[in-house]
Protein backbone atom coordinates (compact mmCIF):
# COMPACT_ATOMS: atom_id res chain seq x y z
CA UNK A 1 0.00 0.00 0.00
CA UNK A 2 1.07 3.55 -0.49
CA UNK A 3 2.02 4.79 3.08
CA UNK A 4 3.64 8.19 1.95
CA UNK A 5 4.05 10.48 -1.40
CA UNK A 6 6.46 13.61 -1.88
CA UNK A 7 6.60 15.81 -4.58
CA UNK A 8 9.10 18.63 -5.45
CA UNK A 9 9.25 21.01 -8.14
CA UNK A 10 6.47 19.33 -10.60
CA UNK A 11 4.31 21.91 -12.48
CA UNK A 12 2.54 23.61 -9.97
CA UNK A 13 3.36 21.95 -6.91
CA UNK A 14 6.72 23.51 -5.25
CA UNK A 15 6.92 21.19 -1.89
CA UNK A 16 4.49 18.70 -1.21
CA UNK A 17 4.59 15.48 1.51
CA UNK A 18 1.76 13.68 2.23
CA UNK A 19 1.48 10.76 4.86
CA UNK A 20 -1.77 8.03 4.26
CA UNK A 21 -3.20 6.34 7.42
CA UNK A 22 -1.28 2.65 7.44
CA UNK A 23 -3.32 1.48 10.54
CA UNK A 24 -5.46 -0.62 8.17
CA UNK A 25 -4.18 -1.77 4.46
CA UNK A 26 -7.34 -0.48 2.86
CA UNK A 27 -10.04 2.64 2.85
CA UNK A 28 -10.89 5.35 0.62
CA UNK A 29 -8.75 8.29 0.17
CA UNK A 30 -10.45 10.82 -2.22
CA UNK A 31 -9.14 14.29 -3.75
CA UNK A 32 -11.72 16.85 -4.68
CA UNK A 33 -11.07 20.05 -5.73
CA UNK A 34 -11.82 23.24 -8.67
CA UNK A 35 -11.06 22.26 -12.05
CA UNK A 36 -7.51 23.25 -12.93
CA UNK A 37 -6.48 23.06 -9.29
CA UNK A 38 -3.82 20.57 -10.36
CA UNK A 39 -5.67 17.47 -9.37
CA UNK A 40 -4.10 16.08 -12.80
CA UNK A 41 -0.58 16.71 -11.34
CA UNK A 42 -1.38 14.11 -8.59
CA UNK A 43 -2.19 11.45 -10.92
CA UNK A 44 0.83 12.85 -13.14
CA UNK A 45 3.45 12.35 -9.83
CA UNK A 46 2.05 8.61 -9.77
CA UNK A 47 2.57 7.75 -13.09
CA UNK A 48 5.84 9.22 -13.42
CA UNK A 49 6.84 6.26 -10.43
CA UNK A 50 5.24 3.70 -12.96
CA UNK A 51 8.49 4.30 -15.54
CA UNK A 52 6.28 5.96 -17.70
CA UNK A 53 7.59 9.19 -19.91
CA UNK A 54 8.42 12.23 -18.41
CA UNK A 55 8.55 15.80 -20.07
CA UNK A 56 10.75 18.41 -19.40
CA UNK A 57 7.64 21.54 -19.09
CA UNK A 58 6.72 19.34 -16.09
CA UNK A 59 9.42 20.55 -14.11
CA UNK A 60 8.93 23.53 -12.35
CA UNK A 61 10.18 26.84 -13.82
CA UNK A 62 13.24 28.38 -12.37
CA UNK A 63 14.27 25.25 -11.18
CA UNK A 64 16.99 23.04 -12.45
CA UNK A 65 14.85 19.52 -11.65
CA UNK A 66 11.60 17.61 -10.32
CA UNK A 67 11.50 14.86 -7.90
CA UNK A 68 8.86 12.70 -7.21
CA UNK A 69 9.34 9.76 -4.73
CA UNK A 70 7.07 7.10 -2.69
CA UNK A 71 7.02 4.73 -0.23
CA UNK A 72 5.05 1.28 -0.76
CA UNK A 73 4.55 -1.22 2.44
CA UNK A 74 4.50 -4.73 0.82
CA UNK A 75 1.87 -7.18 1.95
CA UNK A 76 3.98 -10.50 3.28
CA UNK A 77 1.87 -12.62 1.39
CA UNK A 78 3.31 -11.42 -1.96
CA UNK A 79 5.85 -13.47 -2.49
CA UNK A 80 5.65 -13.29 -6.44
CA UNK A 81 6.64 -9.47 -6.21
CA UNK A 82 9.11 -9.96 -3.25
CA UNK A 83 10.92 -12.64 -5.52
CA UNK A 84 11.02 -9.82 -7.90
CA UNK A 85 13.11 -7.74 -5.63
CA UNK A 86 15.85 -10.66 -4.78
CA UNK A 87 16.03 -11.15 -8.98
CA UNK A 88 16.74 -8.11 -9.34
CA UNK A 89 19.62 -7.64 -6.46
CA UNK A 90 17.35 -5.62 -4.35
CA UNK A 91 16.88 -5.96 -0.99
CA UNK A 92 13.44 -8.20 0.03
CA UNK A 93 12.43 -5.17 2.48
CA UNK A 94 8.82 -5.35 3.63
CA UNK A 95 9.44 -1.08 1.98
CA UNK A 96 10.25 -0.34 -1.27
CA UNK A 97 10.71 2.85 -1.90
CA UNK A 98 10.40 4.62 -5.58
CA UNK A 99 12.06 7.63 -6.73
CA UNK A 100 12.25 9.40 -10.08
CA UNK A 101 14.39 12.68 -10.82
CA UNK A 102 13.62 14.06 -13.76
CA UNK A 103 15.82 17.21 -15.08
CA UNK A 104 14.74 20.64 -16.83
CA UNK A 105 17.40 19.49 -19.82
CA UNK A 106 15.69 16.29 -20.07
CA UNK A 107 17.62 13.46 -18.02
CA UNK A 108 15.33 11.51 -16.31
CA UNK A 109 16.97 8.71 -13.60
CA UNK A 110 14.51 5.95 -11.57
CA UNK A 111 15.52 4.92 -8.22
CA UNK A 112 14.17 1.97 -6.07
CA UNK A 113 15.68 1.47 -2.65
CA UNK A 114 18.31 4.06 -3.11
CA UNK A 115 19.42 1.85 -6.17
CA UNK A 116 19.11 3.25 -9.68
CA UNK A 117 16.72 0.51 -11.54
CA UNK A 118 15.76 0.77 -15.15
CA UNK A 119 12.08 1.46 -16.34
CA UNK A 120 11.59 -1.69 -17.03
CA UNK A 121 11.89 -2.98 -14.09
CA UNK A 122 9.99 -0.09 -12.48
CA UNK A 123 6.77 -0.45 -14.63
CA UNK A 124 7.10 -4.53 -13.38
CA UNK A 125 7.28 -3.43 -9.86
CA UNK A 126 4.96 -0.68 -10.30
CA UNK A 127 2.71 -3.19 -11.71
CA UNK A 128 2.29 -5.51 -8.65
CA UNK A 129 1.82 -2.53 -6.27
CA UNK A 130 -0.95 -0.40 -7.71
CA UNK A 131 -3.95 -0.09 -10.49
CA UNK A 132 -4.19 3.10 -11.90
CA UNK A 133 -7.58 3.60 -14.00
CA UNK A 134 -8.31 7.06 -15.89
CA UNK A 135 -10.68 7.91 -18.79
CA UNK A 136 -8.21 6.57 -20.92
CA UNK A 137 -8.89 3.36 -20.17
CA UNK A 138 -12.84 4.12 -20.80
CA UNK A 139 -11.76 5.05 -24.70
CA UNK A 140 -9.67 1.58 -25.23
CA UNK A 141 -13.32 0.10 -24.21
CA UNK A 142 -13.99 1.55 -27.31
CA UNK A 143 -11.40 0.10 -29.24
CA UNK A 144 -11.96 -3.44 -29.94
CA UNK A 145 -8.50 -4.57 -30.56
CA UNK A 146 -7.99 -4.24 -26.84
CA UNK A 147 -11.17 -6.41 -26.03
CA UNK A 148 -8.94 -9.39 -25.90
CA UNK A 149 -6.54 -7.38 -23.72
CA UNK A 150 -9.33 -7.23 -21.24
CA UNK A 151 -10.11 -10.60 -21.45
CA UNK A 152 -6.60 -11.94 -20.96
CA UNK A 153 -6.27 -9.37 -18.08
CA UNK A 154 -9.23 -10.67 -16.41
CA UNK A 155 -8.41 -14.59 -16.55
CA UNK A 156 -4.53 -13.72 -16.01
CA UNK A 157 -3.80 -15.34 -19.70
CA UNK A 158 -0.91 -12.98 -20.15
CA UNK A 159 1.75 -16.04 -19.24
CA UNK A 160 0.26 -18.22 -21.90
CA UNK A 161 -0.39 -15.50 -24.29
CA UNK A 162 3.74 -14.45 -24.16
CA UNK A 163 4.58 -18.25 -24.21
CA UNK A 164 2.01 -18.92 -27.57
CA UNK A 165 3.63 -15.42 -29.22
CA UNK A 166 7.34 -16.64 -28.90
CA UNK A 167 6.15 -19.91 -30.17
CA UNK A 168 4.77 -18.05 -32.93
CA UNK A 169 7.85 -16.02 -33.70
CA UNK A 170 9.71 -19.26 -33.65
CA UNK A 171 7.53 -20.91 -35.98
CA UNK A 172 7.25 -17.57 -38.47
CA UNK A 173 11.12 -17.37 -38.27
CA UNK A 174 11.45 -21.27 -38.99
CA UNK A 175 8.87 -21.16 -41.90
CA UNK A 176 11.06 -17.93 -43.56
CA UNK A 177 14.08 -20.19 -43.87
CA UNK A 178 12.25 -23.07 -44.87
CA UNK A 179 10.88 -21.00 -47.82
CA UNK A 180 14.19 -19.51 -48.12
CA UNK A 181 15.59 -23.17 -48.45
CA UNK A 182 12.47 -24.16 -51.15
CA UNK A 183 13.43 -21.23 -53.22
CA UNK A 184 17.39 -22.38 -53.17
CA UNK A 185 15.78 -26.29 -54.00
CA UNK A 186 14.28 -24.76 -57.20
CA UNK A 187 17.75 -22.58 -58.01
CA UNK A 188 19.56 -25.72 -56.15
CA UNK A 189 20.86 -27.61 -59.80
CA UNK A 190 21.50 -24.31 -61.80
CA UNK A 191 24.20 -22.95 -58.96
CA UNK A 192 25.37 -26.43 -57.90
CA UNK A 193 27.00 -27.10 -61.51
CA UNK A 194 27.88 -23.80 -61.99
CA UNK A 195 29.97 -24.44 -58.48
CA UNK A 196 31.27 -27.53 -59.61
CA UNK A 197 32.68 -25.92 -62.79
CA UNK A 198 34.36 -23.08 -60.90
CA UNK A 199 35.73 -25.53 -58.31
CA UNK A 200 37.03 -28.14 -61.03
CA UNK A 201 38.35 -24.84 -63.65
CA UNK A 202 40.45 -24.36 -60.69
CA UNK A 203 41.52 -27.47 -59.73
CA UNK A 204 42.61 -28.67 -63.28
CA UNK A 205 44.78 -25.23 -62.98
CA UNK A 206 46.69 -26.54 -59.78
CA UNK A 207 48.58 -23.41 -58.84
CA UNK A 208 50.08 -23.03 -56.18
CA UNK A 209 50.95 -20.01 -53.70
CA UNK A 210 53.65 -17.88 -55.16
CA UNK A 211 53.76 -19.66 -58.27
CA UNK A 212 53.10 -16.46 -60.07
CA UNK A 213 56.10 -14.45 -58.53
CA UNK A 214 58.10 -17.63 -59.67
CA UNK A 215 56.96 -17.58 -63.25
CA UNK A 216 57.68 -14.03 -63.58
CA UNK A 217 61.45 -14.20 -62.69
CA UNK A 218 61.75 -16.96 -64.61
CA UNK A 219 59.87 -15.33 -67.50
CA UNK A 220 62.25 -12.22 -67.28
CA UNK A 221 65.77 -14.17 -67.21
CA UNK A 222 64.81 -16.08 -70.51
CA UNK A 223 63.27 -13.32 -72.34
CA UNK A 224 67.50 -11.66 -71.74
CA UNK A 225 68.93 -15.14 -71.72
CA UNK A 226 71.10 -14.30 -74.60
CA UNK A 227 72.47 -10.84 -73.09
CA UNK A 228 73.10 -12.46 -69.72
CA UNK A 229 75.06 -15.20 -71.28
CA UNK A 230 77.12 -12.90 -72.99
CA UNK A 231 77.70 -10.25 -69.95
CA UNK A 232 78.58 -13.06 -68.08
CA UNK A 233 80.80 -14.95 -70.41
CA UNK A 234 82.97 -11.34 -70.47
CA UNK A 235 83.05 -10.79 -66.67
CA UNK A 236 84.01 -14.77 -66.31
CA UNK A 237 86.84 -14.60 -69.05
CA UNK A 238 87.91 -11.18 -67.24
CA UNK A 239 87.87 -12.59 -64.24
CA UNK A 240 89.52 -15.92 -64.31
CA UNK A 241 92.67 -14.80 -66.72
CA UNK A 242 94.49 -11.91 -65.63
CA UNK A 243 92.56 -10.81 -62.47
CA UNK A 244 93.29 -14.63 -60.89
CA UNK A 245 96.61 -14.76 -61.86
CA UNK A 246 97.54 -11.59 -60.36
CA UNK A 247 95.57 -12.41 -57.09
CA UNK A 248 97.33 -15.79 -56.87
CA UNK A 249 100.34 -13.59 -57.17
CA UNK A 250 99.63 -11.57 -54.44
CA UNK A 251 98.51 -14.65 -52.19
CA UNK A 252 101.96 -15.53 -53.07
CA UNK A 253 103.62 -12.66 -51.84
CA UNK A 254 101.39 -12.06 -48.77
CA UNK A 255 102.66 -15.47 -47.73
CA UNK A 256 105.97 -14.66 -48.13
CA UNK A 257 105.69 -11.42 -46.24
CA UNK A 258 104.07 -13.31 -43.22
CA UNK A 259 107.05 -14.96 -43.09
CA UNK A 260 109.43 -11.91 -42.56
CA UNK A 261 107.08 -9.93 -40.65
CA UNK A 262 104.79 -11.35 -38.05
CA UNK A 263 103.25 -7.86 -37.44
CA UNK A 264 102.07 -7.96 -40.86
CA UNK A 265 99.72 -10.71 -39.84
CA UNK A 266 96.58 -9.60 -39.61
CA UNK A 267 96.72 -7.54 -43.05
CA UNK A 268 98.19 -10.84 -44.93
CA UNK A 269 95.44 -12.66 -43.49
CA UNK A 270 92.78 -10.13 -44.71
CA UNK A 271 94.29 -9.52 -48.35
CA UNK A 272 94.65 -13.53 -48.98
CA UNK A 273 91.10 -13.71 -47.72
CA UNK A 274 90.05 -11.53 -50.29
CA UNK A 275 92.08 -13.86 -53.03
CA UNK A 276 89.92 -17.16 -52.07
CA UNK A 277 86.68 -15.17 -52.08
CA UNK A 278 87.36 -13.66 -55.81
CA UNK A 279 88.58 -17.67 -56.81
CA UNK A 280 85.04 -18.54 -55.23
CA UNK A 281 83.21 -15.68 -56.87
CA UNK A 282 84.83 -16.77 -59.99
CA UNK A 283 83.35 -20.02 -59.68
CA UNK A 284 79.78 -19.17 -58.99
CA UNK A 285 80.17 -16.42 -62.14
CA UNK A 286 80.91 -19.77 -63.89
CA UNK A 287 78.00 -22.03 -62.87
CA UNK A 288 75.77 -19.23 -63.61
CA UNK A 289 77.00 -18.67 -67.19
CA UNK A 290 76.73 -22.43 -67.08
CA UNK A 291 72.77 -22.32 -65.90
CA UNK A 292 71.65 -19.76 -68.49
CA UNK A 293 70.12 -21.49 -71.34
CA UNK A 294 67.99 -19.55 -73.87
CA UNK A 295 64.98 -21.89 -74.41
CA UNK A 296 62.20 -20.17 -76.60
CA UNK A 297 59.62 -23.43 -75.74
CA UNK A 298 59.60 -23.10 -72.22
CA UNK A 299 58.94 -19.04 -72.45
CA UNK A 300 56.41 -19.92 -74.58
CA UNK A 301 55.21 -22.31 -71.74
CA UNK A 302 55.81 -19.88 -69.10
CA UNK A 303 53.25 -17.29 -70.93
CA UNK A 304 50.69 -19.45 -71.55
CA UNK A 305 51.26 -20.52 -67.56
CA UNK A 306 50.93 -16.88 -66.48
CA UNK A 307 48.51 -16.13 -68.66
CA UNK A 308 46.20 -18.59 -67.25
CA UNK A 309 46.57 -17.53 -63.19
CA UNK A 310 46.09 -14.17 -65.07
CA UNK A 311 42.41 -15.39 -66.41
CA UNK A 312 41.83 -16.93 -62.56
CA UNK A 313 42.26 -13.78 -61.27
CA UNK A 314 39.80 -11.87 -63.31
CA UNK A 315 37.59 -14.81 -62.26
CA UNK A 316 37.90 -15.44 -58.69
CA UNK A 317 39.96 -13.18 -56.59
CA UNK A 318 43.33 -10.35 -57.28
CA UNK A 319 45.82 -13.55 -55.41
CA UNK A 320 46.90 -17.00 -55.98
CA UNK A 321 45.39 -16.99 -52.50
CA UNK A 322 41.94 -15.71 -52.99
CA UNK A 323 41.69 -17.92 -55.88
CA UNK A 324 42.65 -20.76 -53.26
CA UNK A 325 40.27 -19.57 -50.69
CA UNK A 326 37.74 -19.57 -53.70
CA UNK A 327 38.24 -22.83 -53.95
CA UNK A 328 37.68 -23.39 -50.36
CA UNK A 329 34.10 -21.63 -50.19
CA UNK A 330 33.07 -23.31 -53.63
CA UNK A 331 33.93 -26.84 -51.92
CA UNK A 332 31.92 -25.86 -49.23
CA UNK A 333 28.76 -24.29 -51.00
CA UNK A 334 28.57 -27.67 -53.07
CA UNK A 335 28.75 -29.98 -49.89
CA UNK A 336 25.69 -27.99 -48.37
CA UNK A 337 23.94 -28.16 -51.54
CA UNK A 338 24.22 -31.77 -51.61
CA UNK A 339 22.83 -32.07 -47.84
CA UNK A 340 20.11 -29.41 -48.98
CA UNK A 341 17.50 -32.17 -49.41
CA UNK A 342 18.11 -33.72 -46.05
CA UNK A 343 17.92 -30.42 -44.39
CA UNK A 344 14.62 -29.05 -46.06
CA UNK A 345 13.43 -32.58 -45.12
CA UNK A 346 14.78 -31.96 -41.30
CA UNK A 347 13.13 -28.39 -41.78
CA UNK A 348 9.86 -29.18 -42.98
CA UNK A 349 9.42 -31.68 -40.25
CA UNK A 350 10.46 -29.03 -37.80
CA UNK A 351 7.97 -26.53 -39.11
CA UNK A 352 4.91 -29.18 -39.16
CA UNK A 353 5.82 -29.90 -35.31
CA UNK A 354 5.68 -26.16 -34.86
CA UNK A 355 2.62 -26.10 -36.32
CA UNK A 356 0.91 -28.52 -34.58
CA UNK A 357 2.31 -27.66 -31.22
CA UNK A 358 1.28 -23.49 -31.95
CA UNK A 359 -2.64 -25.20 -32.94
CA UNK A 360 -2.45 -26.72 -29.71
CA UNK A 361 -1.79 -24.22 -27.71
CA UNK A 362 -3.69 -21.54 -29.46
CA UNK A 363 -6.59 -24.29 -28.95
CA UNK A 364 -5.87 -24.54 -25.43
CA UNK A 365 -5.61 -21.20 -24.79
CA UNK A 366 -8.80 -20.36 -26.69
CA UNK A 367 -11.01 -22.56 -24.66
CA UNK A 368 -9.58 -21.06 -21.66
CA UNK A 369 -10.91 -17.66 -22.74
CA UNK A 370 -14.58 -18.90 -23.28
CA UNK A 371 -14.07 -20.22 -19.89
CA UNK A 372 -13.28 -16.58 -18.75
CA UNK A 373 -15.60 -15.27 -21.29
CA UNK A 374 -18.58 -16.95 -19.62
CA UNK A 375 -17.75 -16.37 -15.91
CA UNK A 376 -16.79 -12.33 -16.95
CA UNK A 377 -20.30 -12.44 -18.40
CA UNK A 378 -22.02 -13.41 -15.16
CA UNK A 379 -19.57 -11.67 -12.85
CA UNK A 380 -20.61 -8.26 -14.77
CA UNK A 381 -24.22 -9.01 -14.74
CA UNK A 382 -23.89 -9.03 -10.99
CA UNK A 383 -21.21 -5.74 -10.64
CA UNK A 384 -23.45 -4.01 -13.11
CA UNK A 385 -26.48 -4.68 -11.44
CA UNK A 386 -24.57 -3.11 -8.19
CA UNK A 387 -24.08 -0.11 -10.13
CA UNK A 388 -27.61 0.81 -11.27
CA UNK A 389 -27.30 -1.28 -14.31
CA UNK A 390 -30.43 -3.44 -13.47
CA UNK A 391 -30.73 -4.74 -16.77
CA UNK A 392 -27.68 -4.68 -18.66
CA UNK A 393 -25.94 -7.16 -19.94
CA UNK A 394 -22.30 -7.63 -21.02
CA UNK A 395 -21.27 -10.38 -24.00
CA UNK A 396 -18.42 -11.55 -25.55
CA UNK A 397 -18.81 -12.29 -28.95
CA UNK A 398 -15.92 -14.22 -31.10
CA UNK A 399 -14.94 -13.92 -34.64
CA UNK A 400 -15.25 -17.45 -36.52
CA UNK A 401 -12.40 -19.38 -37.54
CA UNK A 402 -11.48 -22.68 -38.38
CA UNK A 403 -8.70 -22.83 -35.93
CA UNK A 404 -6.43 -23.11 -39.03
CA UNK A 405 -2.73 -22.55 -38.59
CA UNK A 406 -3.09 -19.05 -41.64
CA UNK A 407 -5.60 -17.75 -39.16
CA UNK A 408 -2.77 -17.62 -35.82
CA UNK A 409 -1.71 -14.47 -34.62
CA UNK A 410 0.83 -13.58 -31.87
CA UNK A 411 -2.04 -13.61 -29.56
CA UNK A 412 -3.80 -16.76 -31.09
CA UNK A 413 -6.59 -17.26 -33.28
CA UNK A 414 -9.25 -15.47 -31.19
CA UNK A 415 -10.78 -12.07 -32.39
CA UNK A 416 -13.03 -10.98 -29.54
CA UNK A 417 -15.58 -7.76 -29.57
CA UNK A 418 -17.55 -6.33 -26.25
CA UNK A 419 -21.25 -6.22 -26.85
CA UNK A 420 -23.82 -4.01 -25.01
CA UNK A 421 -27.19 -4.01 -23.94
CA UNK A 422 -28.27 -1.37 -21.38
CA UNK A 423 -32.10 -2.49 -21.01
CA UNK A 424 -34.01 -5.52 -21.49
CA UNK A 425 -35.21 -6.77 -24.22
CA UNK A 426 -32.64 -4.32 -26.02
CA UNK A 427 -30.60 -7.01 -28.51
CA UNK A 428 -26.29 -6.34 -27.63
CA UNK A 429 -24.81 -4.30 -29.82
CA UNK A 430 -21.14 -3.36 -30.48
CA UNK A 431 -19.86 -1.19 -27.43
CA UNK A 432 -18.58 0.95 -29.45
CA UNK A 433 -22.00 2.09 -30.65
CA UNK A 434 -24.07 1.97 -27.89
CA UNK A 435 -22.42 3.18 -24.34
CA UNK A 436 -22.66 6.47 -23.49
CA UNK A 437 -20.17 8.58 -21.19
CA UNK A 438 -21.82 7.40 -17.71
CA UNK A 439 -22.03 3.98 -18.78
CA UNK A 440 -18.38 3.47 -20.10
CA UNK A 441 -17.41 4.98 -16.65
CA UNK A 442 -19.72 2.14 -15.18
CA UNK A 443 -18.63 -0.63 -17.47
CA UNK A 444 -14.31 0.49 -16.42
CA UNK A 445 -15.46 0.30 -12.51
CA UNK A 446 -17.39 -3.15 -12.89
CA UNK A 447 -14.25 -4.29 -14.70
CA UNK A 448 -11.79 -3.25 -11.94
CA UNK A 449 -13.57 -4.48 -9.18
CA UNK A 450 -13.47 -7.65 -11.03
CA UNK A 451 -9.83 -7.29 -11.62
CA UNK A 452 -9.03 -6.23 -7.82
CA UNK A 453 -10.73 -9.03 -6.53
CA UNK A 454 -8.06 -11.52 -8.58
CA UNK A 455 -4.65 -9.73 -8.45
CA UNK A 456 -2.61 -8.94 -5.42
CA UNK A 457 -2.15 -5.40 -6.14
CA UNK A 458 -3.04 -3.14 -2.91
CA UNK A 459 -3.52 0.24 -3.88
CA UNK A 460 -6.13 1.23 -7.34
CA UNK A 461 -6.42 4.77 -8.25
CA UNK A 462 -9.34 6.08 -10.12
CA UNK A 463 -8.88 9.28 -11.63
CA UNK A 464 -12.02 10.94 -12.63
CA UNK A 465 -14.18 7.58 -13.59
CA UNK A 466 -17.44 9.79 -12.83
CA UNK A 467 -17.85 11.21 -15.60
CA UNK A 468 -21.04 11.71 -17.27
CA UNK A 469 -22.50 10.18 -14.03
CA UNK A 470 -25.32 11.58 -12.01
CA UNK A 471 -28.51 10.78 -10.09
CA UNK A 472 -28.72 7.22 -8.94
CA UNK A 473 -25.84 6.02 -10.81
CA UNK A 474 -23.95 8.25 -8.99
CA UNK A 475 -24.82 6.80 -5.81
CA UNK A 476 -24.32 3.32 -6.94
CA UNK A 477 -20.66 4.32 -8.27
CA UNK A 478 -19.87 5.85 -4.84
CA UNK A 479 -21.12 2.66 -3.12
CA UNK A 480 -19.20 0.42 -5.59
CA UNK A 481 -15.73 2.28 -4.82
CA UNK A 482 -16.78 1.84 -1.39
CA UNK A 483 -16.86 -1.36 -1.50
CA UNK A 484 -14.05 -1.98 -3.06
CA UNK A 485 -11.89 0.01 -0.39
CA UNK A 486 -13.34 -2.73 2.08
CA UNK A 487 -10.21 -4.47 0.86
CA UNK A 488 -7.97 -2.62 -1.13
CA UNK A 489 -6.51 0.81 -0.58
CA UNK A 490 -8.29 3.10 -3.13
CA UNK A 491 -7.53 6.48 -4.40
CA UNK A 492 -9.93 8.83 -5.87
CA UNK A 493 -10.19 11.79 -7.78
CA UNK A 494 -13.40 12.74 -8.14
CA UNK A 495 -16.17 15.66 -9.15
CA UNK A 496 -18.97 13.86 -7.22
CA UNK A 497 -20.29 14.80 -3.80
CA UNK A 498 -21.39 10.87 -3.34
CA UNK A 499 -18.42 9.72 -3.93
CA UNK A 500 -16.43 12.57 -1.78
CA UNK A 501 -18.47 12.00 1.43
CA UNK A 502 -17.98 7.98 1.34
CA UNK A 503 -14.05 8.79 1.76
CA UNK A 504 -12.68 7.57 4.89
CA UNK A 505 -9.48 10.65 4.31
CA UNK A 506 -10.86 13.75 2.00
CA UNK A 507 -7.69 16.17 0.82
CA UNK A 508 -8.53 19.28 -1.17
CA UNK A 509 -6.46 19.95 -4.08
CA UNK A 510 -6.46 24.20 -4.18
CA UNK A 511 -4.48 26.70 -6.17
CA UNK A 512 -3.16 29.86 -4.87
CA UNK A 513 -0.94 32.83 -5.73
CA UNK A 514 2.00 33.80 -4.00
CA UNK A 515 4.74 36.52 -4.70
CA UNK A 516 3.42 36.37 -7.60
CA UNK A 517 3.64 32.51 -8.63
CA UNK A 518 0.80 30.35 -8.87
CA UNK A 519 1.13 27.54 -6.40
CA UNK A 520 -0.55 24.09 -6.18
CA UNK A 521 -1.21 22.64 -2.55
CA UNK A 522 -3.07 19.32 -0.99
CA UNK A 523 -4.18 20.05 2.40
CA UNK A 524 -6.11 16.88 4.31
CA UNK A 525 -10.20 18.17 5.55
CA UNK A 526 -11.00 17.88 9.24
CA UNK A 527 -14.72 16.78 9.31
CA UNK A 528 -16.42 20.31 9.39
CA UNK A 529 -13.95 21.62 6.47
CA UNK A 530 -15.13 18.29 4.52
CA UNK A 531 -18.96 19.31 5.33
CA UNK A 532 -18.41 22.74 3.48
CA UNK A 533 -16.46 21.17 0.35
CA UNK A 534 -19.33 18.68 -0.17
CA UNK A 535 -21.70 21.31 0.21
CA UNK A 536 -19.75 23.31 -2.22
CA UNK A 537 -19.80 20.49 -4.83
CA UNK A 538 -23.64 20.14 -4.13
CA UNK A 539 -24.56 23.73 -5.05
CA UNK A 540 -21.35 25.07 -6.64
CA UNK A 541 -20.47 28.96 -4.92
CA UNK A 542 -23.84 29.38 -3.73
CA UNK A 543 -23.91 27.12 -0.75
CA UNK A 544 -27.24 27.12 1.14
CA UNK A 545 -28.10 25.87 4.32
CA UNK A 546 -30.05 22.95 2.60
CA UNK A 547 -26.35 22.62 0.66
CA UNK A 548 -25.11 21.70 3.97
CA UNK A 549 -28.14 19.89 5.61
CA UNK A 550 -27.28 17.44 2.50
CA UNK A 551 -24.03 17.54 2.65
CA UNK A 552 -23.96 16.59 6.28
CA UNK A 553 -26.84 13.72 5.48
CA UNK A 554 -24.08 12.33 3.07
CA UNK A 555 -21.12 12.14 5.46
CA UNK A 556 -23.37 10.57 8.18
CA UNK A 557 -25.27 7.75 5.71
CA UNK A 558 -21.33 7.07 4.17
CA UNK A 559 -20.06 6.64 8.06
CA UNK A 560 -22.95 4.34 9.14
CA UNK A 561 -22.83 1.97 5.97
CA UNK A 562 -18.90 2.35 6.57
CA UNK A 563 -19.20 0.76 9.55
CA UNK A 564 -21.75 -1.66 9.26
CA UNK A 565 -19.65 -3.42 6.09
CA UNK A 566 -16.20 -3.52 8.89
Amino acid sequence: MLCELKIENLALIESLHLQFDTDERHGLVVMTGETGAGKSIMLRAIKMLTGGRAQTDWVRSGTDQCTVEALFEVNPEHQQFRGKLVESGLDDDPSVIIKRVVSAKGRSRLYVNGSLAPAKLVRELADDLLNVASQHDHQQLLQPQFHLDFLDTLGEHWQERAELSSLFKTYQERCKVLADLKKEEQDKEQRYDFLKFQLEEIRQADIQEGEDEELTTEKNRLKNSDNLIKLSQQSYASLSTSVLDELDLIRKNMEEIAKLDGAAGKLVEDISGYCFQAEDLAMQLRHYRDGLESDPYRLEQIMERLDLIQKLKRKYGESIDEILGFAKDAEKEINRLEQLETKLDDLEQEVARLAEELTDRAGRLSQKRRETAAHIEKSMAQELDSLAFNQASLEVRWQENQGLIEDITPSGHDKVELYFSANQGEPARPLVKVASGGELSRLMLAFKCLLARKDMVETVIFDEVDAGIGGEAAEAVARKIQELAGHHQVFCITHLPQIAARGTDHYLVSKSVNDGRTHSSIKMLSDEQRQDEIARMLAGESVTDQAHAWARELLVKSRLEWTEKQ
